[in-house]
């Protein structure tokens, strides 16, 4: 008779790590992670990560990626036209962080040696040049977006505020009669805001691109 086989524990694998550290972080935050935590959540032995990561930074390095690895970059390549591009991108970005806001610390650092991170800035200002703006504009747009979309993801404008109408006295903020309201809001203030000052941003752009290229 044939001894039944032990059930096998699954292979620990980068994106295995990568998962765990990324769930935990968005349960947690960044001071969750750890090479015991993750070691003890992943049911292994902590010196088995060292196999696949040196360091925590480079774990977390790798969990930014992934959720860089989220945003669609397919608006560059299907003959959208500049502005609507990058208003799409935009939005896309802006949802992947919204769905993991506190890797946005790690992400704000820049792409340095990430892939995806550094496709994802090579296909903006590869676009923008495409599209007729000069590489040093280019450059400057992909900066722009880039502290705009990680900006609307550091903090609410609505979360600012309590839901508490007594936190406000007309004596004193004459104007914010409505403020203790936001809170339960927040989501849509925060939509709001975000493509309100999208949009502002991309005329913006447009009026120095008919100027430096005298289209209209």
């Amino acid at each position: 008779m044939c001894a039944m086989a032990r059930p096998r524990k699954p292979l620990l694998s980068t994106d295995r790590i990568v998962d765990t550290a990324r769930a935990l972080v968005d349960a947690e935050g960044l001071a969750a992670v750890s090479t015991r935590r993750l070691a003890a959540e992943l049911g292994v032995s902590g010196p088995s990560l060292y196999n696949h990561f040196r360091t925590k930074d480079q774990i977390l390095e790798a969990v930014a990626d992934s959720v860089s690895a989220q945003v669609d970059l397919a608006m560059f390549e299907d003959g959208r036209d500049w502005h609507t591009a990058l208003h799409d991108w935009a939005v896309s970005y802006r949802a992947a962080l919204r769905d993991h806001p506190n890797i946005v610390p790690v992400l704000a650092r820049g792409p340095g040696r990430r892939p995806a991170g550094l496709r994802l800035a090579d296909a903006v200002f590869g676009a923008m040049v495409d599209a007729g703006w000069p590489p040093a504009q280019a450059t400057s747009i992909g900066a722009l977006m880039r502290y705009f979309i990680m900006g609307s993801a550091l903090g609410s404008f609505a979360g600012g505020f309590v839901d508490d109408e007594s936190a406000y006295d007309p004596a004193d903020y004459p104007h914010l009669g409505q403020a203790h309201l936001l809170a339960e809001q927040q989501e849509k203030v925060d939509e709001r805001a975000f493509e309100v000052g999208l949009g502002a941003l991309l005329d913006g752009l447009t009026q120095q691109f008919e100027r430096a290229t005298g289209e209209s």
